[in-house]
């Protein structure tokens, strides 16, 4: 696993790491993905929530951090085996499972949608987060975030990315954050690379950040925000 940070300007402060899946030297989520197919597709949607609780563990003892885990959400299971397994998982590392947020992507189609709200529900009911993420680029858009309500949703980066130079990209991501607000669904924005991006965002509403800007993913370790540990964030940016 390689961790990413989610970043809280708000509080000013690292909301939370996404567990990316990466092979044993380091090799990308793409390169390990292209070797799952439908016959290991539930064992492996298993031991990568199981691997991500258990590396997280020890990395963010004594942290009260949020842990995202992707999940597919055309792995065919019950929801009530897999939160055993999860919650199985945090117990062995002593990582409080009501930290634990999985988000699905909207980018695979789904083949059974209802099936994905029952997941959803029951996440719900054991005190998981759940995140819509690569929202804005997928199949279903607003009609799945109305179906399923999770608790975060993750602006896709194609609506970040230059989003400074697009009044269509900023009118759309203004639509989007008024209808999270109204629905009681928090925002992040994914893909930061630079400031014109994230000050454009700030204005928009939106508090939770995730890319490059902040730091990369790191293999097997917490990669940290030097500038948020160190000083406000006006004054960070002020210095950059």
């Amino acid at each position: 696993m390689a961790f990413q940070p989610i970043v809280d300007l708000s509080a000013v402060e690292v909301w939370g790491y996404e567990a990316l899946v990466r092979g044993e030297n380091g090799e990308s989520a793409h390169t390990v993905l292209a070797q799952v197919n439908d016959e290991t597709r539930y064992s492996f949607d298993q031991a990568a929530r199981v691997t991500a609780i258990e590396a997280a563990g020890p990395l963010f003892a004594g942290r009260d951090m949020r842990l995202s885990i992707n999940f597919m959400p055309n792995a065919v299971y019950e929801p009530k085996a897999c939160i055993q397994k999860s919650l199985a998982a945090a117990k062995r590392v002593e990582f409080p499972h009501r930290n634990l947020m999985f988000e699905f992507t909207e980018n695979e189609r789904m083949v059974d949608p209802a099936h994905v709200a029952r997941i959803v529900e029951a996440y719900r009911k054991f005190g998981f987060w759940t995140a819509l993420d690569d929202f804005g680029a997928g199949y279903a858009g607003l009609g799945l975030l109305a179906r399923l309500q999770p608790d975060l949703i993750k602006i896709d980066m194609e609506l970040i990315r230059d989003i400074h130079a697009s009044q269509a990209k900023q009118t759309v991501v203004a639509g989007i954050v008024n209808i999270a607000r109204e629905l009681d669904v928090r925002v992040l924005a994914e893909g930061i690379e630079n400031e014109a991006e994230l000050g454009v965002l700030r204005a928009a509403g939106i508090n939770l950040f995730q890319g490059y800007y902040f730091a990369k993913p790191g293999f097997m370790t917490l990669p940290q925000v030097a500038f948020i540990a160190e000083k406000p964030i006006e004054a960070a940016l002020a210095a950059r």
